[in-house]
């Protein structure tokens, strides 16, 4: 599903996504430690494109899931791959994964990490990036959308298996703030996935006049698809990497 299109391009997008565009290329990477209003701070990673020299690079922020860190392979490749498509791609910890606890934090906890992370990329002049995506998977993508509906000055937002309502629970829908949300937004869903009910997620998306969906044939809530499908893991991530590249080349202002 596509909401409607102007005519004009954000030239900085455009730009970031032809530098990678030659083939295999060499990526710089930098851990950071960013402060955590109230005290403490977590960690970091981001990745540079091939040639990156200062500013007038787009970065894409990515959060990791419920159940994972920001090591978790399947976010690790999504940031690789659109640092190789020619953004700055971040990626980081929550606090209670920084701490090594299972359980994840209140969602205001969530929520005031994200946002240092945003606010850290933002001000950072060696990036100095003229737009920001910010997104990730189930979980991180969940908190980034209360971001997006509540305001931030983000340019779109990427839910890599948005957590639509608990497992076997479709009718708790965790939607009611996608609405609010006004930029471009990008759902990338498995078919079986059992935290997103596309029959659920269908009106959702029509509230949503600036949303696309990409799904994932067989995939479940990690994007793995069935042994007889004759896919393995990269070549799926690989899909996801390509979808999305695609979609950030093609914002629009």
């Amino acid at each position: 599903m596509r909401g409607a299109k102007s005519s004009r391009r954000a030239r900085g997008w455009t730009s970031a996504r032809r530098s990678g565009e030659h083939g295999a290329v060499k990526l710089a990477a930098r851990r950071r430690r960013i402060a955590l209003p109230g005290g403490g701070a977590v960690s970091a990673v981001v990745a540079l494109p091939a040639g990156f020299r200062r500013g007038g690079v787009p970065a894409v922020i990515l959060a990791h899931g419920a159940g994972s860190d920001m090591t978790n392979p399947f976010l690790s490749a999504v940031q690789t791959g659109l640092a190789r498509a020619g953004y700055v791609a971040v990626k980081f910890n929550f606090p209670y994964t920084e701490a090594g606890r299972r359980a994840p934090d209140p969602r205001p906890v969530l929520e005031r990490c994200y946002a240092a992370v945003l606010a850290a990329v933002a001000r950072d002049r060696a990036l100095a990036p003229p737009g920001i995506v910010i997104g990730g998977k189930s979980l991180g993508g969940r908190i980034a959308s209360y971001l997006a509906a509540g305001g931030a000055p983000v340019r779109g937002l990427l839910l890599l298996g948005y957590p639509l309502h608990p497992a076997g629970r479709p009718d708790e829908l965790r939607a009611a703030h996608l609405p609010a949300i006004t930029v471009p937004t990008l759902f990338v869903q498995g078919t079986r996935d059992a935290l997103c009910d596309l029959e659920r997620l269908g009106p959702v998306l029509a509230r949503l006049p600036h949303a696309t969906l990409h799904t994932i044939e067989g995939g479940d809530h990690s994007f793995r698809v069935p042994r007889r499908a004759g896919r393995p893991d990269s070549a799926v991530w690989s899909e996801i990497v390509d979808v999305a590249a695609r979609w950030l080349s093609g914002l629009e202002r």
